[in-house]
């Protein structure tokens, strides 16, 4: 197995260490439907559950999908042996909603959010070979509103758009021995017009003098940079300059597209005053750069447009949790395969492990936050914290493409006419522009736009005609956004025109196709997969060659429970042949005869992904 095996089965890639080991697998559960229980010593620990797979899930081994307030989890491990000056460190990736954990009977930590990482330091509590019990405890109100939940469904079944809740622990659980003092953040800034690599390294645990930092970087195995940082006040801040390759073959060998997904392995030491290794850390990055230009998206400063599909994340038998690491690698392909060179992942923050598989195979990533569904000032309070967690946790995958706060005004319902609410979103807008400029934000996809580098319209109008009609030339764009209201609402709030951003379809299509008519929901609906595959070709030709459009993103991905709307079911299989999805995605293809040119290029490089077929962007 190569190191590129061994970081996609770390459950945090972007930033591995060897010495780390999971805990996923049978924990001793049980359901409280309402809080009642007050003491440890009072849970009743009658089940077991397979962590780290929701309790609403069948792969969890409970498929309990009722309300239920708190779960509780208990594991008893034999701790790893560390050496003096090392900390042994539990790790949980996502638990939902409101966690607790003790071990040995002390509290450890306390994190509200439901997508994002939190660490307990479970040192203090080793005490020679004595074993240590964890207990967590996941509390999450089925009907709060005011939280980030995504599509989890408020009501008892799910209705409409909205899907079966995840309660609890929802992604992987692991310990991971560190030294006393250890390279704890690593952030990577691509700059392609200075040619040069931003590094943020901050340090963690006991503070020491005189500390320095070694960075090597190696694109394919070959040294690309070399070079010791002192680390002052814990952190060490650096542009890492390259030499400009020159030519346009060699600088596009450098670079990180869809189409060569070129990678920069890095490792990063930290040294003490003798030059003695206390912490290695191993990383990557890429050279890549996402911008805006008129009405013209820009990927390393050329025209680009976007094949985006709305992807939810789920599958059949494990909810939101992928059933395995080669689940996640298998939807970033099917993406690519079937033409697409993106996804909007919605209402769902993914594994990082899926970004990892995006960043090695080549596909771009809008990241959406989760949505309340009511405003209040405790609503404020929840989404900014846990989306400012979001932007630190998946600032350094080049897959990321775009940062999506808000989606159709959910959560803030009144834009029009509350002021504060839209104070909301072009505060949120503006917050991520600042923790990160070099990225377009999109303040709140769908309509009513206040704040956002592309305006993303969400058109579900099934009259192909029709919908051509409103984005056929540049100048439709002023009727667009004064007269026309896709789904009854105005694109852009008074005060707030077109200024010439981008405009993108960013939901459309939803056509659905299923064996059993009774049971699904969509935007329109086909009786054959004849009839989907003559649909989807039809409305993809027409949008992508709408002059007024700078890409777009078909819904949806895959069929999610009753949306049976997707190319593939939900255990993803086509619903007509991938070649025929594809083409009638990406449109004409290059002519043979360059797509073998430039695939023999890229596999003479040796580029991650020259397996794939190139296809025009």
């Amino acid at each position: 197995m190569d190191d590129r095996d061994q970081a996609a089965l770390h459950p945090r890639p972007i930033r591995r260490r060897p010495g780390w080991i999971s805990l996923d697998g049978p924990w001793d559960f049980c359901i409280e439907p309402h809080a009642t229980i007050t003491r440890l010593s009072q849970v009743p620990w009658t089940r077991v559950i397979e962590v780290p797979f929701a309790p609403e899930t069948r792969m969890s081994g409970i498929h309990d999908t009722g309300f239920h307030e708190v779960c509780w989890y208990r594991r008893t491990i034999q701790p790893p042996p560390i050496r003096p000056g090392e900390r042994l460190l539990l790790h949980f990736n996502a638990v939902d909603y409101d966690t607790w954990v003790w071990v040995n009977g002390s509290d450890v930590v306390h994190h509200e959010g439901g997508y994002t990482p939190f660490t307990a330091d479970l040192t203090p509590h080793l005490d020679g070979d004595r074993p240590l019990t964890i207990i967590v405890r996941a509390e999450d109100d089925p009907q709060d509103l005011s939280k980030p939940r995504g599509k989890q469904d408020w009501e008892l079944d799910p209705h409409s758009i909205w899907f079966p809740r995840t309660s609890g622990i929802w992604q992987t659980v692991w310990l991971e021995i560190v030294p006393q003092t250890r390279i704890d953040e690593v952030r990577w800034c691509p700059n392609l017009e200075r040619w040069e690599i931003g590094l943020e390294a901050r340090l963690g645990g006991r503070s020491r003098p005189d500390l320095k930092l070694r960075v090597d970087l190696r694109v394919r195995g070959v040294p690309l940079a070399e070079d010791v940082y002192r680390v002052i006040s814990g952190e060490v801040n650096r542009r890492i300059a390259f030499s400009d390759p020159g030519v346009d073959d060699h600088r596009n060998s450098l670079l990180w597209s869809p189409q060569s997904p070129s990678l920069i392995d890095a490792t990063l030491e930290l040294l003490d005053p003798d030059g003695q290794v206390l912490d290695r850390v191993e990383s990557y990055t890429a050279l890549r750069s996402i911008g805006i230009q008129g009405h013209t998206v820009l990927l390393n400063g050329r025209p680009y447009p976007l094949r985006l599909v709305l992807d939810q994340g789920y599958w059949p038998e494990s909810g939101l949790t992928a059933p395995s690491n080669e689940a996640l690698r298998r939807d970033v392909l099917l993406a690519k395969e079937m033409g697409f060179n993106g996804v909007r992942k919605h209402q769902k923050i993914e594994d990082p492990r899926y970004y990892y598989w995006a960043d090695r195979e080549g596909l771009l990533v809008w990241v959406e936050m989760p949505s309340a569904y009511r405003f209040t000032t405790r609503t404020v309070e929840r989404v900014t914290r846990e989306w400012i967690d979001v932007l630190r946790r998946d600032y350094s995958h080049p897959c990321v493409m775009a940062w999506v706060p808000f989606n159709e005004s959910w959560g803030v319902p009144n834009l029009p006419d509350v002021l504060a609410q839209r104070h909301f979103v072009q505060g949120l807008y503006s917050l991520t522009k600042t923790l990160d400029p070099s990225r377009p934000v999109i303040g709140n996809d769908g309509w009513e736009s206040s704040a956002t580098d592309i305006i993303g319209i969400h058109d579900y109008d099934d009259n192909i005609e029709r919908l051509a009609s409103r984005y056929r030339s540049d100048e439709d764009i002023p009727h667009l956004f004064q007269r026309e209201r896709p789904a009854g609402r105005v694109l852009a709030l008074e005060g707030h025109p077109h200024q010439g951003q981008p405009l993108m379809l960013t939901e459309f299509g939803g056509i659905a196709y299923c064996d059993e008519p009774q049971q699904w929901w969509g935007y329109s609906c086909v009786h054959s997969p004849e009839e989907l595959a003559a649909r989807y070709r039809a409305l993809l030709e027409m949008v992508r060659g709408l002059p007024a459009l700078s890409g777009f993103c078909y819904t949806q991905f895959t069929d999610t429970y009753q949306e049976a709307n997707g190319l593939l079911t939900m255990d993803r299989r086509p619903k007509f042949p991938m070649e025929q999805i594809a083409d009638a995605t990406r449109g004409p293809r290059l002519p043979r005869q360059t797509q073998v040119a430039e695939q023999a290029a890229r596999t003479d490089r040796g580029e991650p992904g020259s397996q794939h077929q190139v296809a025009a962007p």
